[in-house]
């Protein structure tokens, strides 16, 4: 196996400090300094520097805030890719933006499924078009928390993505449904499945216990770490296995497509 087939990707699960960014950012920093050389992507949870807070128009930023520019330098710094989300401002609007920089890249993708059972709807705007980019020979599709309940948005027509990642703040209430719709996204789109959540209580009183989660295409997990743990798991995936897969049991050629209007 060459190691241009392999991709290196941390989990990192942990509580979040409540709209505390300064605690948060020192937190994170000092993961990824000691992950340096040691993996290629670092994955943190949904807002990850203030938890899941509707306190937009005190705690947003633009992408040239002081957020972005930190993760850039630790990006730079560590030579690694870092993913998650943050609470943005663009020309006035507010988004629950998510982020994948690393040296001399940078992606964002915007929410699209704000959770309604909240005031996220009314606290932040929704964003209109998916990401597929690509990063080391794999093609990537970000996606945050609530956009797992809808397939439509998430499906892999023709294979056009290879690893699709949820950065998220899931509730402990309702883990059975992150610890079913993870697999099922795997296998129906044949593609890994990456799935970041939170530990620990928010500001709001809600309880999250992690279980996140690295998923293969046969809806098998790689990497699963455990109820309410605070820790960072590095494990591999192989752009060759997945093809092989893909080539040897080639249902996504059966897929149905659907359009977003």
């Amino acid at each position: 196996m060459q190691q241009d087939d392999i991709l290196r990707i941390t989990l990192v699960q942990y509580d979040i400090a409540w709209e505390d960014k300064q605690k948060n950012l020192n937190r994170i920093e000092s993961i990824v300094s000691e992950l340096a050389g040691q993996t290629d992507v670092i994955v943190l949870p949904e807002m990850f520097s203030t938890g899941f807070t509707m306190n937009s128009r005190n705690l947003a930023e633009p992408t040239d805030g002081k957020t972005i520019g930190q993760i850039k330098e630790w990006a730079a710094k560590s030579d690694v890719a870092i993913c998650g989300s943050y609470i943005a401002v663009e020309d006035g609007t507010y988004y629950n933006r998510g982020f994948f920089i690393a040296p001399g890249e940078e992606y964002y993708y915007d929410k699209r499924h704000l959770f309604r059972m909240s005031t996220e709807p009314e606290s932040f705007s929704a964003g209109k078009s998916c990401l597929i980019f690509e990063h080391k020979g794999f093609r990537i599709c970000l996606q945050i928390c609530y956009d797992l309940r809808f397939p439509v948005w998430t499906r892999n027509v023709n294979n056009e993505y290879d690893l699709l990642i949820y950065t998220a703040n899931w509730p402990a209430s309702r883990i059975k449904v992150w610890e079913t719709l993870l697999p099922a996204r795997a296998i129906e789109n044949m593609s890994y499945i990456c799935g970041v959540n939170r530990v620990g209580t928010d500001g709001n009183g809600l309880v999250y216990n992690g279980c996140s989660k690295l998923i293969n295409a046969r809806g098998e997990e790689i990497s699963n770490i455990g109820i309410s743990q605070e820790q960072a798991e590095t494990v591999q995936i192989s752009k060759t296995g997945l093809e092989t897969f893909r080539a040897k049991f080639p249902v996504w050629k059966d897929a149905d497509e659907f359009k977003i209007y």
